[in-house]
């Protein structure tokens, strides 16, 4: 049996990635490890994409496992139970499609397909071009938002010219757009508007090695969804161009660095917290 999944805490990018890896090997059964990021929660809620078929891992026979397909990441510790079969005695195949960098607790496989694109949906889209492998239009426009949300719609600046292809040929396979937009724009809920708010008042910038560094903080006693975003959206408010935002949400400390600078990698620093990510995101 084959096992497509991702990472815990999926977003767009990882689900997306995963009905492209589908289109792949369409023998392989679709399986996230754990949670995912709110609003993918939110989409499987109110969507009409009901029709992507997805198991749940308790229903799995782990023993009959043969191969695990990994999109958009490649570290042991960020699989849940599928950890197992990448470190366990009964190892087994392993291939990877992933747009990370590379990390200590990275596993290896025997196909890894490993670029620094803006989004792993990237990716898969050009080997599915390559392959003259059709899609539906509404196949194409779930590979579209997981471009258009990695790459912050184009303005993060880890995207590259591969990203504008590959969504520019989903469009052409019949993306709908319109609904890429509403999916990703979404209002603020309270909590997060009360979140934000707190980031914004303890912002404190620091002038290290002659660049602004701003450190934000907040604390709730609940977990809030979507920490990534209010991130964001505080470097846009701010016009910052380094940010560390953490939160405790009930008895754990969360960490997202932000960075258009090159003399600032988020992604190595983020390492140092046991963390770990990209140059401009963390």
């Amino acid at each position: 049996m084959e096992i497509i999944t991702t990472h815990i805490n999926a977003d767009f990018d990882a689900m997306a990635s995963m009905i492209a890896a589908k289109k792949l090997y369409p023998e392989a059964v679709m399986v996230f490890p754990g949670s995912q990021e709110h609003n993918l929660r939110e989409f499987f809620v109110e969507s009409t994409f009901y029709f992507f078929d997805f198991a749940r891992i308790k229903e799995l026979d782990f023993t009959k496992i043969t191969r695990l397909i990994l999109v958009d990441t490649r570290q042991a510790g960020r699989i849940g139970k599928f950890e197992s079969l990448v470190t366990g005695k009964k190892k087994v195949d392993v291939h990877i499609y992933d747009h990370h960098p590379n990390s200590e607790d990275d596993v290896s496989g025997s196909v890894e397909v490993v670029k620094p694109v803006g989004a792993t949906v990237t990716l898969l889209t050009e080997i599915i071009r390559e392959r003259n492998i059709g899609l539906t239009p509404d196949e194409a426009t779930i590979l579209a938002l997981g471009i258009y949300e990695d790459t912050g719609s184009f303005t993060f600046s880890s995207t590259t010219p591969a990203d504008y292809r590959a969504a520019g040929f989903l469009v052409e396979q019949g993306a709908n757009l319109n609904t890429v937009a509403d999916m990703l724009t979404r209002e603020l809920t309270a909590e997060q508007i009360s979140l934000l708010n707190d980031m914004i008042h303890s912002a404190t910038t620091h002038t290290i090695n002659t660049i602004p560094i701003c450190i934000a903080r907040a604390s709730v006693d609940k977990y809030i969804g979507d920490f990534a975003l209010l991130a964001h959206k505080l470097m846009d408010m701010e016009n910052l161009d380094v940010l560390f935002a953490l939160a405790r949400m009930e008895d754990r400390i969360y960490l997202v660095a932000r960075s258009r600078l090159p003399e600032v990698n988020a992604g190595e620093i983020a390492v140092v917290f046991g963390g770990g990510g990209h140059a401009s995101a963390a």
